[in-house]
């Protein structure tokens, strides 16, 4: 969905516009955004809280 907009036909007759647009371009690769990173699990080494959440499984 989002790369049918990349090879999209672009038609800028005016100069300061097509300017605006290539500097725009620049700018984007110049510093590109990050994207987002899956959100990192916190790894459960307590003994005891691995017996108190097993235990609380056990239960149901």
């Amino acid at each position: 969905m989002a790369t049918s907009s990349i090879f999209a036909n672009i038609k800028i007759t005016e100069s300061k516009k097509i300017e605006d647009f290539v500097n725009a371009l620049e700018a984007s690769i110049a510093d590109p955004t990050p994207s987002p990173g899956l959100p990192k699990k916190a790894v459960l080494s307590d003994p005891n809280k691995i017996k108190e959440i097993l235990a609380k499984k056990e239960i149901k």
